[in-house]
Parts: structure tokens; C-alpha cells; sequence
């Protein structure tokens, strides 16, 4: 669901919000932002034009939208030639040299290209999303600034049990009266934290605690904001890895709305992504030494296979498509 079609791309990250909604912040400053059109002669992205600025909905509560960015196609095509000399243009189309760039793993000319995105999450999934370090990130203060009364709650279907076989992941969904019984428990922890916190602090005139001691009660699903700026080569890498169906459904939310916007912004290079990563495959030497046992029609074993019962069920779930 998209929300907006004027975003302001200045926000005020160190001077609060308070309870300010997306909407409001439009219309207060998104006049002075779009006053003044101008043609540029930069590499544009017909696909990024149409939604730049432009909030989409994560969660209950949370967006990302794309506030700059730099490059197209194009200037992927454009650094490589460099790199490859005269004569490229004539071998290849773009788009095939692109595909050749990401099957064979040049990183460099993707990383000509940039995107600034403005991105409103619960605390617990900017600490997994912080783990992608090659990038630039300037996060919403709480030292500064009084945090909005806004937490993550997440709907009854994303209500499961642990696993059994993975320590980070969830197996199927709870019980109708165990999932209310722990969405009583967010909702009432969440609302007894906050109002903690609004205690705490100064109020009525009067002497509080400061803001950067009265923020540790909060909890981890409440909402932060933060700009992450971040190059085409590794935002790819980002989606790779949290869009994945292995990954936390929370921070896969995100990984996939970012996916979509990326396939607006280098469609082609998107393509190339979707058939050699999301699509593909990366085998180990133990599992493509194995793959060609069975081309020759050999009847290949776990125990033949010499490799582990792990690594062994991933090669044949590639196999199966499973």
C-alpha cells in the first residue's frame, strides 16, 4: 500500500516529530520542496522518478521511501566500459553486458550507482538491519528528541512458535488463545513502558529525567527512523540476504518493498539479479562434484557424497526446487 504522492526529503531527525503524521509533514513543508522544477543532466530513471518520495507501507506503522539517488542502468554500463576498453559497445548490449557483470561477480559498476532512503522501523529490526555495514546511516535521536508512542505489534498470523531445528526461526503459528494472550502481553507492556517513559521525563514545567536516561525502558519493538544511504552492489546483497524466506519476516518486509523499488530503478540490472542470485544457485566444490556424479548417471549417496548431512539436504533442495 503506498501513502503520499510529496514527501519532504529534508526531515528534521535531531528536532522531533512528536506525534507529526506522514501526512502532515507533506503538506507543512512539501510546497517549498517542489516550488522550483529545473531540467539536470544527470543519468535519470524514468522507474525511480515516478516513485520518489513516495512512502510505502511496512507493518503497522512503519514506511521507506526513496529520498535521492544516483545513476540508472546506464551508468552501471557506462563504468564498465571504462574498464573494458573500445570495442564493448559493439560486442554487447547493455543489457547483456550487465547480465555478464553480475554472472561473473564484477561488483565495481554496480557501485556506481546510489540510493538515500528514509525508513521508519521497530528498534529490534534496525539492530539486524544495522549488520550491513557498507553504508551511511544517520538514525533519529531519542537524546534529542521524545520517541512517538508507536509500536510494532505484529499481526496473529506472525504469531509462532520457536523452532524446533533453528535457533532463529519460527515454525507455524501459535493458538488463537496463546496469540491473544501474547498480543495482550505486547500491548499492555508497550503502553506501561511508555507511559514510564513520558514520567520520567520533564513535564508541567518541571525538572525531568534527561531524554538519554529516560529512553532505556523502552523496548525494542518501538519505532526509530533513520536515513540509510547505500550503493546498488550492496543493496542488492541486502535483499539477497533479508529477503530471503530463511529471514526474519519483519526486516523482510522491508527487504522486499526495497526489492520492488530497485526493479523500478535498474530494471535491467534487476533481471540480471533475479537469474543469477534470487534464482540461482552457488554450489560447493563437494556439491558440483556431486552434481556431475549424477550427470553421469551415478547413483550418489549421503554417504557417498563425502560432504555434510546439512550441506547435503541444500543440494538436494536445489535439485528438487523445494
Amino acid at each position: 500500500m503506498v501513502q503520499g504522492t510529496h514527501v519532504p526529503v529534508e526531515f528534521k531527525l535531531h528536532f522531533g516529530l512528536g506525534n507529526m503524521s506522514i501526512a502532515h509533514e507533506i503538506e507543512e513543508t512539501g510546497e517549498t520542496l517542489n516550488a522550483a522544477e529545473s531540467r539536470t543532466g544527470r543519468a535519470v530513471s524514468s522507474g525511480m522518478e515516478a516513485i520518489l518520495n513516495v512512502p510505502i507501507k511496512i507493518l503497522d506503522h512503519g514506511f521507506v521511501r526513496v529520498v535521492d539517488y544516483l545513476g540508472n542502468d546506464s551508468a552501471i554500463v557506462q563504468a564498465a566500459r571504462v574498464s573494458y576498453g573500445a570495442g564493448t559497445k559493439k560486442a554487447r548490449e547493455d543489457e547483456g553486458l550487465i547480465r555478464y557483470l553480475m554472472r561473473h561477480r564484477h561488483t565495481t559498476p554496480f557501485e556506481m550507482c546510489e540510493a538515500k532512503f528514509h525508513v521508519k522501523l521497530p528498534m529490534f529490526v534496525a539492530r539486524q538491519w544495522i549488520r550491513h555495514r557498507t553504508a551511511n546511516v544517520n538514525e533519529y535521536s531519542a537524546r534529542y528528541s521524545i520517541l512517538d508512542r508507536e509500536f510494532y505489534i505484529p499481526e496473529r498470523e506472525h504469531l509462532a512458535a520457536q523452532s524446533a531445528l533453528n535457533a532463529q526461526g519460527r515454525e507455524e503459528p501459535l493458538p488463537t488463545d496463546e496469540a491473544n494472550r501474547v498480543l495482550g502481553i505486547l500491548q499492555t507492556d508497550s503502553a506501561v513502558a511508555y507511559d514510564h517513559y513520558e514520567q520520567m521525563l520533564s513535564q508541567d514545567g518541571q525538572r525531568g529525567l534527561a531524554r538519554e536516561l529516560a529512553r532505556m525502558n523502552l523496548p525494542s519493538n518501538i519505532y526509530t527512523q533513520w536515513y540509510w544511504k547505500t550503493d546498488l552492489h550492496n543493496l542488492l546483497r541486502f535483499i539477497s540476504l533479508r529477503a530471503d524466506s530463511h529471514a526474519q519476516y519483519e526486516i523482510r518486509a522491508y527487504a522486499e518493498a526495497i526489492g520492488q523499488i530497485v526493479k523500478d530503478w535498474v530494471p535491467m540490472a534487476w533481471r540480471a539479479f533475479e537469474e543469477y542470485d534470487l534464482g540461482g544457485a552457488h554450489l560447493s566444490k563437494s556439491q558440483l562434484q556431486c552434481v556431475r556424479r549424477m550427470l553421469q548417471g551415478e547413483n550418489v549417496s549421503l554417504e557417498s557424497a563425502g560432504m555434510s548431512r546439512r550441506e547435503w539436504q541444500e543440494l538436494q533442495s536445489m535439485i528438487s526446487g523445494a
